[in-house]
């Protein structure tokens, strides 16, 4: 069955920007046509027809950084929820984290992933194996046996690689296997807090973590990036002088690339104020300061992807008393919203935002999301101006951790599309 997306904004940023009509013929692209074209063949009465006018239509949306918890914590979320939510966000493709139980060090795991999400025939998912053997940090993985069965970068993310040595050693290994290694930074001999460090931890009478936790291990992946010559991603960057660090080092040629996450452009260090658990992450939520840096750092390109962190928990780890919580929450649902807000406000533009949502993501782990003709037809259509108020406890994930639920919003994916094929229409009940 054909599929034709008509009378939208189809924007491919750098190749494409126009009122055009997309066909697509089993999961392919096979044409695209200006809408006033003459030339669009005859609709069949079994051809699927969206009508996408006053909706831009973009190469499909990929979040490189989630925790799916599967294998494992299927009481908080399992790869078949985990892509529901991804859909409803308008993600046509996810990267999940190793920290799984087992964690994902081998190719019998990444096999597993790969396999389960398969058979959903929805959202794609490519595993991020792991750096070291359990996330201990003391030997590498076989990265060229996770790169065979499936995974496309590794991380250690949730626990630093504290050994400099070992780091090195993961560039060149991973370069040799053409994984990209994804750093969670951070110092463990200062993070010994709950929240960031300054005014609102010392009112509260919580223990704080000093934006050095993270930039000082920033500097030293940087450094490590410019001895090796190597490729480095920089995960959830959320301090004013990691952004600086990383700026500086892409004034000078390092190959360093980073991201942030959605509430590190949005939200500060004030939502602790009422021990809100759904308000307690790793890296944590720091000063007006640093929230300000990080939107200037999207700007300016000097934060090349917004990632969501999915971390999903379930009321067990989240109802408890503000030290004992777990750090993370739910992001897939609301990154695409409080994404076009940067848009409403001026700090990116709608290009910037696909680039840093879709595009980027797609060259840093080795993906093609072109929207052209003969390429596999993965597409995001966003209505940006939809109104929508978001509701955790009715969402797609399994678990409901978001600060930002009850929150109003004006923009979402309005129909996600994995291989030619609707996988979410919003105000309709998910296909899998």
């Amino acid at each position: 069955m054909r599929m034709i997306i008509k009378g939208g904004r189809v924007l491919d940023p750098g190749h494409m920007d126009a009122l055009a009509d997309i066909v697509i013929d089993d999961g392919v692209i096979t044409d695209i046509l200006p809408s006033v074209s003459r030339d669009m063949p005859p609709i069949g009465k079994n051809d699927q027809v969206i009508d996408a006018a006053g909706c831009h239509v973009v190469p499909g949306l990929i979040d490189m950084h989630v925790h799916l918890r599967d294998p494992g914590q299927e009481y908080k979320e399992s790869i078949e929820t985990g892509i529901r939510a991804a859909a409803a966000g308008g993600f046509t493709a996810v990267c999940c984290m190793p920290n799984t139980q087992p964690v994902n060090d081998c190719r019998q795991v990444t096999e597993y992933i790969v396999k389960t999400a398969a058979a959903f025939h929805s959202v794609l998912v490519y595993p991020v194996g792991a750096i070291s053997r359990g996330l201990k940090g003391l030997e590498l993985s076989e990265y060229f046996e996770l790169k065979d069965a499936g995974a496309v970068a590794v991380s250690d993310d949730g626990m630093p690689v504290v050994n400099s040595q070992l780091m090195r050693r993961a560039l060149e290994y991973a370069q040799g296997a053409g994984l990209r290694v994804i750093s969670h930074c951070e110092d463990p001999g200062l993070s010994g807090g709950v929240m960031n460090e300054g005014e609102t931890a010392t009112r509260l009478g919580l223990s704080g973590i000093p934006n050095a936790c993270e930039s000082i291990m920033v500097m030293r992946d940087i450094a490590l990036s410019e001895l090796t010559g190597i490729p480095v991603h920089i995960a959830h960057v959320s301090t004013r002088e990691s952004v600086h660090a990383v700026a500086d080092a892409k004034s000078r040629g390092i190959r360093v690339t980073a991201e942030t996450a959605p509430h590190y452009f949005t939200l500060t260090d004030a939502a602790v104020e009422q021990y809100d658990t759904h308000a307690k992450m790793n890296p944590p939520l720091r000063s007006e300061d640093d929230r300000e840096a990080v939107r200037k750092g999207l700007a300016d390109g000097t934060l090349d992807v917004i990632a969501t962190d999915h971390a999903p928990h379930s009321v067990l780890e989240k109802e408890v008393a503000f030290d004992d919580a777990l750090n993370g929450i739910i992001g897939l649902e609301t990154s695409l919203p409080l994404g076009l807000k940067l848009v409403e406000e001026g700090i990116l533009s709608f290009d910037a935002l696909i680039w840093k949502m879709s595009k980027n993501p797609a060259g840093i782990i080795g993906l093609a999301r072109d929207i052209a003709v003969g390429e596999a037809a993965h597409l995001t259509v966003i209505d940006p101006k939809r109104p929508f108020t978001y509701d955790a406890g009715n969402g797609f994930s399994k678990s409901k951790n978001s600060p930002f639920s009850g929150w109003r919003f004006s923009g979402r994916a309005v129909y996600t599309i994995v291989n030619g094929q609707v996988v979410f229409e919003a105000g309709q009940k998910q296909s899998l």
